[in-house]
């Protein structure tokens, strides 16, 4: 039975969202700066932005307080550097690009970022720690279950996403159209109605998404399309990386990161 398989069963069992979670190794961070301590923009304040909605990651929650995966996860980094983590919603590729930092809009990104080659050149990727596959969602009932059965249709990306970028590659071959949305919640909600036919995002949120809404499903995972977050810096904030990179893994050693991967997903983290 595949790790998604038994994650889905177990959280089926409890009434808890699906997740995959595959143990591959990790790429290596990249290693840029020179300082010997972190900087901040705001004192007292870790400033972190992020890009809403992208549940169950960074999103607003009934009371209208930013909470999720990665709020928790940041939450500890500031605690351990005695600040208080203060969120931006900013545009995404304001956040990958690294054009936040160079404008002293923040001093880290948390926005279930993708570590790519590009993304690790323009800025400065903390330990990874999540892993991630992309998937394809769509309308429950409607026999699309793959790439293959969306010829003549329109397929819903986020901008700026490893998501697009593979539709994007896709598209030709398999016959159909994509169509860009600014963010994930506008894109999948797309699919609830007559906007488009399928989406294509990361499955953690569109596993959620689809736990929030029975009219569409998870029809299939890309396995080939495996990829890490990462928390990033501007590059001339190296430092920074790494107490977020001790953080993690002293948080992984003493049970905390595990605690909080249960809270959001419902099932302890993947060794």
């Amino acid at each position: 039975m595949s790790k998604l398989r038994t994650v889905a069963a177990a959280l089926a069992a409890a009434a808890a969202l699906t997740l995959s979670a595959c143990a591959t190794s990790a790429p290596a961070p990249a290693q840029t700066g020179s300082s010997n301590e972190p900087t901040f923009i705001a004192g007292g304040k870790l400033t972190v932005c992020t890009h809403l909605a992208f549940k169950p990651f960074q999103f607003k929650d009934d009371t209208g307080a930013i909470v999720g995966f990665d709020v928790d996860l940041m939450d500890l980094v500031a605690e351990d550097l005695g600040r208080t983590q203060e969120i931006v919603d900013i545009a995404f590729d304001q956040v990958w690009s690294g054009a936040a930092f160079a404008a002293g809009k923040c001093d880290a990104g948390a926005a279930a970022i993708s570590i790519t080659d590009a993304r690790k050149k323009s800025t400065t990727f903390a330990d990874p720690y999540f892993e991630s596959t992309l998937a394809l969602m769509v309308k429950t009932g409607s026999g699309i279950k793959g790439l293959e059965d969306l010829r003549g249709k329109t397929v819903a990306v986020q901008t700026d996403t490893t998501g697009a970028t593979f539709a994007e590659q896709k598209a030709s071959e398999y016959g159909f159209e994509t169509k860009v949305f600014d963010d994930m919640p506008t894109a999948s909600s797309s699919v609830l109605g007559t906007g488009a036919d399928a989406t294509i995002n990361d499955n953690g949120v569109l596993l959620s998404f689809a736990n929030d809404n029975p009219s569409v499903t998870v029809a299939t995972e890309f396995a080939d399309t495996g990829e890490w977050y990462g928390f990033n810096v501007s590059n001339d904030n190296k430092p920074l990386a790494d107490e977020i990179s001790r953080v993690l893994r002293e948080s992984k050693a003493d049970g905390r990161f595990n605690e909080i991967y249960k809270k959001w997903f419902g099932v302890d983290a993947p060794k």
